[in-house]
This record gives C-alpha cells, sequence and structure tokens, in this order.
C-alpha cells in the first residue's frame, strides 16, 4: 500500500504534515466509497490512490463496487448523456430497472460506515433504501451545467436526500437543488503507473508492443470511445493537420465496464478512418494499460482533447504532467487545468480549423511546445496532485465530523 510519505519529494513537507494534522482528529472514522466500475474513466483510477492514502493517515476507508445487468448500465448510459445535455424518453419501466437494480444492491450491500460517499447517477437511488445513521455525500463527476430538465427533475428526487453534493466546478453548482455544495476538483497521482517516470527503454518497448511506430510525430487523444469525446471530429481535425505536417494520429480509450456505447462509437470511428487506420495514420487502441497511455503521452508531440461536453477531462492533466503540450476544448473543467497560451491552447469544441491550425503551429516550432509544457507541469504541480485532494477531502470530513 502506498505511503504518504513517498509524495514528500514532489510536494515538500509542508504539505505532508497539513495532511497528517487534518487527519488526527478522524482517527477511527469510517468512510465508504460507493461507484459502479473499479476500472476504467477517472472516478474508479482516482478511488484507486485515494483510498489506499486515507487509509494511511489513518482514516479507515472502504471502496465497493455497484453490480449491475447490462439493461442497467444500458439505461444509466442513458442517464449519463441526459444529464450531459441529451435527449431521452424516460419511461417507467426505465426508472423501474434503475431502482430495482438498486434495490437488489442494497439488500446484500451491508453500510458499516460514519459515512457513506455515492459517486455519479447510477448508485444515486441506493441511499433509499438505507435507514441512515450517518451522513451520506454524493459526488457528481459529470457536467451538470445542462442537464436534461426532464431527467433532472426526477435525479433531484433522490439528491435531496443527501446531507452534501461534491461537484468539481461552480459551473456544476444548481440553484434549484437546496442542499449543500462543495467543490472539489479531480486530480492525478503522480506515482501511479500512468503518471510515474518511466524510462525512455521502457516507452520504446511498449509502443512496439502494441504496434505504434515513431518514425514521425504523434497527436494522441486519450479518452473512452464516448460520443462526448468526439472521436469523428478528431479524425476530420487530424486530416487538416495532415495535410500540412506528416505525423500520426493515435485514439487510445479503454471500454470501461459501465458504458455499452463504446463498441458502437468504435466501430463508427473503424468505417470513419477505414483508410487512414489501414496505412497506420490512424492507430486505434482499446486496451486497459496503463503503462501505455503513459508511455504515449510522454512520447506524443501533442495531445488533444476535443471533447463537446466534459466533467473534467484529467487526461489534460495527465500529459501536461508530463511536459507535453495539450490543445483542448474550452468546455467543462478543461479550461480550469489549462492557461490558455501558456500551457497549451484552448480551442471552440467546434472550430477544428482552429484546433489544427494550433497542433500545426506546436508540431512546426518544438521550442514553443517545450514551453508550454514545462508551464503545465509546474501548474499541475500546484494544483492537480492527489495531496490537493487528500487536503480538500480531510477540510471536508473535518467539517462534517469536527
Amino acid at each position: 500500500m502506498r505511503s504518504i510519505d513517498e509524495y514528500r519529494h514532489i510536494v515538500g513537507d509542508k504539505i505532508i504534515s497539513e495532511i497528517i494534522q487534518l487527519a488526527r482528529n478522524l482517527h477511527g472514522l469510517r468512510i465508504l466509497h460507493i461507484n459502479s466500475t473499479y476500472y476504467g474513466g477517472g472516478v474508479a483510477e482516482m478511488l484507486y490512490s485515494l483510498i489506499p492514502l486515507l487509509n494511511d493517515v489513518g482514516v479507515a476507508t472502504d471502496w465497493r463496487i455497484l453490480r449491475g445487468t447490462p439493461e442497467f448500465f444500458t439505461i444509466t448510459k442513458k442517464f449519463h448523456n441526459a444529464v450531459q445535455g441529451d435527449p431521452i424518453n424516460l419511461t417507467d419501466v426505465k426508472k423501474a430497472l434503475y431502482l430495482q437494480n438498486n434495490q437488489d444492491f442494497a439488500s446484500y450491500c451491508k453500510i458499516d460506515a460514519d459515512c457513506v460517499i455515492i459517486h455519479d447517477p447510477q448508485p444515486l437511488p441506493l441511499i433509499r433504501f438505507y435507514k441512515r445513521e450517518q451522513p451520506w455525500i454524493w459526488r457528481c463527476h459529470v457536467d451538470l451545467s445542462h442537464p436534461n430538465q426532464q431527467l433532472w427533475d426526477y435525479l433531484r428526487g433522490f439528491i435531496l436526500r443527501y446531507d452534501r453534493v461534491i461537484v468539481s466546478d461552480t459551473k456544476y453548482m444548481k440553484e434549484d437543488l437546496p442542499v449543500p455544495h462543495s467543490i472539489i476538483h479531480p486530480i492525478i497521482d503522480p506515482l501511479s503507473s500512468k503518471n510515474r517516470e518511466i524510462s525512455q527503454a521502457l516507452i520504446a518497448k511498449t509502443l512496439k508492443k502494441h504496434g505504434v511506430p515513431t518514425d514521425k510525430p504523434i497527436i494522441t487523444q486519450i479518452s473512452r470511445f464516448d460520443k462526448w469525446k468526439d472521436p469523428a471530429n478528431v479524425i476530420e481535425m487530424y486530416k487538416l493537420v495532415k495535410a500540412a505536417f506528416d505525423c500520426r494520429l493515435v485514439l487510445c480509450g479503454s471500454m470501461a465496464t459501465d458504458d455499452p456505447e463504446g463498441i458502437m462509437i468504435y466501430e463508427k470511428i473503424v468505417k470513419l478512418a477505414n483508410n487512414e487506420i489501414a496505412s497506420k495514420n490512424v492507430i486505434l487502441l482499446t486496451v486497459e494499460d496503463n503503462i501505455l497511455v503513459n508511455a504515449l503521452q510522454r512520447v506524443s508531440a501533442v495531445v488533444i482533447q476535443k471533447s463537446i461536453r466534459e466533467g473534467f477531462g484529467l487526461t489534460v492533466t495527465e500529459a501536461l504532467w508530463k511536459e507535453t503540450p495539450v490543445v483542448a476544448s474550452n468546455i467543462g473543467g478543461i479550461p480550469l487545468q489549462m492557461v490558455d497560451g501558456e500551457t497549451g491552447y484552448l480551442i471552440d469544441p467546434y472550430d477544428i480549423k482552429t484546433g489544427a491550425a494550433r497542433i500545426i503551429a506546436l508540431l512546426q516550432n518544438p521550442g514553443e511546445a517545450k514551453r508550454l509544457g514545462a508551464n503545465g507541469r509546474e501548474l499541475v504541480r500546484k494544483k492537480f496532485l492527489i495531496t490537493r485532494h487528500l487536503v480538500d477531502d480531510l477540510k471536508l470530513l473535518n467539517e462534517l465530523f469536527g
């Protein structure tokens, strides 16, 4: 289990001391996190790093996964899309299946904790099926700025039972939700396999294993195959770049267990970019391999994140930590992670011509790319490492239990 001491050389003694002091009043407290997948996506990745560190500083913290049927995850994917603005046919059948899956899980998931933290809409109704004896917190990681109103009215009925809501940005605070809000920005773990320093030999070996040549500059988007990540227009933007500068595009995204749409989006991209894929100008990767992601983000000339909706988008922070410049959509939580012109470039998510021009400029000017990357790493060190999340979590728990 990773220890908080391992982060001293990155963040310094002052931060480590603050974490230890904040945890002191919480010794013996039992925290339970519940989400819907143990891999694939930023929530699982964050919990995988955060929970051992909370235990290391004396806050007993557990993590459980909501089990679900394929039908349940099909419905909750529609909910995910509708929370971010899509239309939805919210039938009684969908509601019944959503509730029944949560009730079934509650029948055997025994909660013995002083605080329960529920992540995203999938396990949101669980609170209905327990006799509450502790604070319950709902943490939403998706873009809540313009939810489908019908679905939001439905979900709000569950959220009203919670003692606190945590969102990633002030834009996601809802005036029609009279529950106390907290804002906690997501983070990366600099010592995880995805973000730790790796050798050039390991980078070369990993890329060779996955069939990624390095004979020309690489631009990369690391994202699940999800329509909100806009992979179809990433392909179109790449074609504009390639017309001016010979390079290769890599789209790398795992298939999360709670996202049944991933394979459909992937197959659409295969058809759209068939010729480019055949010539290895475009490479699609669907493996769950953190070392591969680490290697791609380090070897890429530019990392892109062309989302049209984005709760936060930690792939931006991951790339900046590796001193790789980023071109990303000025949407959701992305602009919180970047300073336009200082750590990368923010673009209109629908303006692929400007996006292509920014990528070309970085490919043609390695010195500017290096400057942006160095600035990006320092910004991440100050604001987006896991130690800062520990401080935020411990402050919130002290507020609830102090």
